[in-house]
């Protein structure tokens, strides 16, 4: 096989990235690992640590991930099949629809936006085919594409839709009156059941995983797998699992590795010893895993009256999982764990993420120290990273510390962490981080797995006390590495958009409220409009609204700031046992800072440090691990829509005090108030009057009566239906007049007319839709 350039081999005697890329880019033939051993003169153990770079390479999106031939990935090829994946702020999201789970962590993510007249990208002249409506693609369409890459990503220009392809459906198995099997969906936007033409071992009622048997919807599918009961305790979060993708089975090689790096011995020699101090991890009652524990003392320096001496100390998982091995490779392709009310799956193996990792009182543990000096306002002015060893004085869970506050009754370590933390929250006030009040469902269940309660968790000092010291040891993270010119993975909150800010103002302005654009756009701004509104129904409007104009966080390599929380530089450092990106960011700590521990007497990887690979282009793995979390958002709040379902399908007929949470031309989305339950109240059941659609105000306006109903507005509403398999609920008026009187009225008339310009007129046959909600993480 020709080669033009003789090989320069690095310290391992592999050739490096780039001469592979150029080799398989310049060669006339297939490439494969035979190929690539020939032309580099590679032998014996180089072929074997070929086949772990090639590996790397493929998770790294350089090359696809084929056995027998390689061909360079350059991130995507220049015309391909997508498969749309999400709807996010109006624009088409996909994926290559050929991506399989060995070539990369997770497919790239391109959006979908109209051909330009005239040459375009790398792709060439427009083609003359039928153009595919970009407005019109939904779930899971797959489109033919021209890609391009941009300074902001990858984008991909539609030039036709193209048929279904064969894929896995998730259902359960009904019959209908002739005893025909039918799939019923368990997810919510798939409105029609399909024929079964081989039940393939299924029993009515089974949850079955199914793919198609022919190209037509009337040949049916075939049932490829049965999964059981679909009401069975822990079947919702199956559901999620499968329907995802969401690894959660653990490889015998990787949890062989696993146990072997368990057995490492911690050297006292090179850590720091701070098993005298007191600290102590304040987690949730079931909490399995504790990333993360505190400790705080008044400082003694003159130099710092009334300040404090404060340590962050964060699991050492960098000692256990090095670049390159096994559960690496498993870690980065999960992103994170995902919780759920009756499973975690978690990114490490237990005996990593539940035991050794895990800083447990009272065990001899390996951190990662964060030592910060605070001052009497609350502001950090100076941070040191040691690695450690820590012996945890105490567990406590929120609830138990807040009533040993409240009570009198708490020992001086944590009235020390109380007291420094009231300097923390002062430098928080002064910063003015964006603050809604963002209740969150909590799903109880018993011991058989079933639901004993659902209820809105219950907001404590001590929750703000835990999260304002990781917030302070993640922003001394980000400056330390900033401070020592290594990469760093940010945690990134860009600003509203132009476009979210102008739909801000034009809905502020149906309450004859200004938000004036040309002034500079902070958290305070919104923190200040929402204070002053004293009327909870109109604030809760608003905080609804300010939510909306938010942007998603994600992880990015480039600095951009984190507006919600009002930081300039902002990392994730203190959930390594949970997440990905907080590994990386140790990784680059232990460089920095020069924390490298001796090469371990077992088989495993000699550096704690970050991969070259990842030093190279951070870029890919961010959004990789950006991808699995949003992933596992949409599933955990998924599984949650499931187990509300199942909770109120024994409620069928009740009335609820709801508050409608968003408004389209075919009806309103409610939530019931106190529990969380989202569904959907259409126009059929507004009676036979027609309603206007004012997409500015976000309501629904009769023609006839002037009846109207509004984004944030209080109802009281009858539940019609609860589909515990899909999470959907279905909501109609209370008989009567009924209703929570919001300002106005909960039905404001108008005087009887034409709508105004700019509204929409939709009747009871309005079609039924979904809505999307953005999942938002610090």
């Amino acid at each position: 096989m020709p080669h033009n350039s003789t090989p320069a081999h690095g310290p391992d005697g592999l050739p490096s990235r780039q001469q592979i890329l150029d080799l398989i880019e310049s060669s006339p033939e297939p490439v494969g690992k035979r190929e690539i051993s020939r032309a580099f003169g590679l032998k014996g153990h180089e072929k074997i640590a070929l086949k772990a770079l090639l590996k790397d390479m493929a998770e790294e999106g350089l090359i696809d991930g084929k056995r027998t031939a390689f061909h360079a990935m350059g991130g995507v090829p220049g015309v391909t099949v997508l498969r749309v994946v999400g709807i996010e702020d109006g624009e088409a999201i996909a994926v290559p629809d050929n991506w399989q789970p060995e070539d990369a962590t997770v497919p790239p993510r391109l959006r979908l936006v109209e051909r330009r007249a005239g040459p375009q990208g790398r792709g060439g002249p427009r083609g003359k085919g039928p153009v595919a409506a970009i407005a019109a693609l939904k779930l899971h369409d797959r489109v033919l594409a021209r890609t391009e890459e941009t300074a902001t990503g990858w984008i991909a220009h539609p030039m036709k839709k193209l048929p279904a392809a064969s894929e896995q459906f998730l259902g359960v198995v009904e019959l209908d009156g002739t005893g025909k099997p039918w799939l019923a969906p368990v997810d919510k936007r798939v409105r029609h059941s399909q024929p079964i033409a081989d039940l393939g071992g299924a029993e009515v009622g089974n949850l079955v995983l199914a793919e198609p048997v022919g190209r037509s919807p009337r040949s049916g599918v075939k049932v490829t797998q049965v999964l059981g009961d679909p009401l069975a305790p822990k079947a919702f979060s199956l559901i999620a699992i499968h329907k995802h993708d969401i690894p959660n089975v653990f490889s015998e090689a990787t949890l062989e590795e696993a146990e072997l790096s368990a057995k490492q011995p911690l050297s006292a020699d090179a850590r720091e010893d701070l098993t005298h101090l007191p600290i102590v991890a304040i987690d949730p009652t079931d909490a399995r895993d504790h990333d993360d524990a505190i400790w705080a003392e008044a400082d003694t320096d003159p130099a710092n009256p009334g300040g404090f001496r404060a340590l962050v100390a964060i699991a050492d998982v960098s000692f256990y999982v090095r670049p390159g091995g096994e559960i690496d490779r498993e870690a980065r392709k999960r992103g994170n764990s995902v919780y759920f009310p009756d499973r975690v799956v978690p990114m490490l193996p237990e005996v990593l993420s539940a035991d050794v990792c895990s800083l447990q009182a009272g065990a001899p543990r390996a951190a990662m120290a964060c030592h910060l000096t605070i001052t009497a306002k609350g502001q950090v002015t100076n941070w040191r990273f040691t690695r450690a060893i820590v012996r945890i004085h105490e567990v406590v869970a929120y609830e138990d510390a807040q009533q040993r506050i409240d009570g009198g009754e708490a020992e001086p370590y944590l009235l020390a962490l109380w007291e420094c933390w009231r300097a923390l929250a002062t430098a928080r006030d002064a910063r003015d981080p964006l603050d809604l009040d963002l209740p969150e469902r909590r799903v109880m269940l018993d011991e058989q797995g079933r639901i004993a309660s659902i209820a809105l968790r219950e907001r404590l000092d001590a929750h703000r006390v835990v999260e304002d010291f990781m917030i302070a040891a993640n922003v001394a993270a980000a400056k330390a590495l900033e401070a020592k010119v290594q990469p760093t993975v940010y945690r990134i909150h860009e600003p509203p958009s132009r476009e979210k800010l102008v739909a801000l103002k034009d809905y502020l302005a149906t309450f004859e409220r200004n938000l004036a654009l040309g002034q500079v756009i902070t958290p305070g701004l919104f923190n200040r409009m929402l204070k002053d509104i004293a009327d909870d129904s109109e604030k809760a409007l608003i905080m609804e609204a300010v939510l909306r104009s938010q942007t998603q966080a994600y992880y990015g390599p480039r600095n951009a700031g984190h507006f919600g929380l009002s930081l300039g530089s902002y990392a994730h450092f203190t959930s390594p046992i949970r997440r990905y990106a907080d590994l990386l960011v140790h990784r680059a700590l232990v460089d920095g800072w020069g924390l490298e521990q001796p090469a371990p007497k077992v088989d495993l990887p000699a550096t704690t440090g970050l991969a070259a690979r990842d030093r190279e282009d951070l870029a890919r793995v961010c959004d990789a691990i950006s991808t699995a979390e949003r992933r596992a958002m949409v599933a955990e709040r998924e599984t949650i829509d499931r187990y509300v379902a199942a909770w109120l399908s024994a409620r069928i007929g009740e009335v609820f005090p709801c508050r409608i949470t968003g408004v389209q031309r075919f009806g309103f989305f409610a939530t019931i108030i106190g529990l969380g339950g989202d569904g959907l109240t259409p126009v059929s059941v507004l009676g036979d009057e027609r309603f206007a659609y004012d997409e500015k105000a976000q309501a629904l306006e009769g023609e006839e009566t002037g009846t109207r109903f509004a984004v944030g507005q209080l109802l009281r509403l009858r539940l019609a239906e609860a589909n515990p398999l899909t999470g959907a609920l279905k909501f109609e008026l209370e008989d009567g007049e009924g209703g929570i009187e919001p300002r106005g009225g909960p039905m404001q008339h108008k005087p009887r007319g034409k709508p105004a310009a700019g509204k929409h007129l939709v009747n009871k046959r309005g079609r039924p839709g979904n809505i999307r909600h953005q999942g938002k993480r610090r």
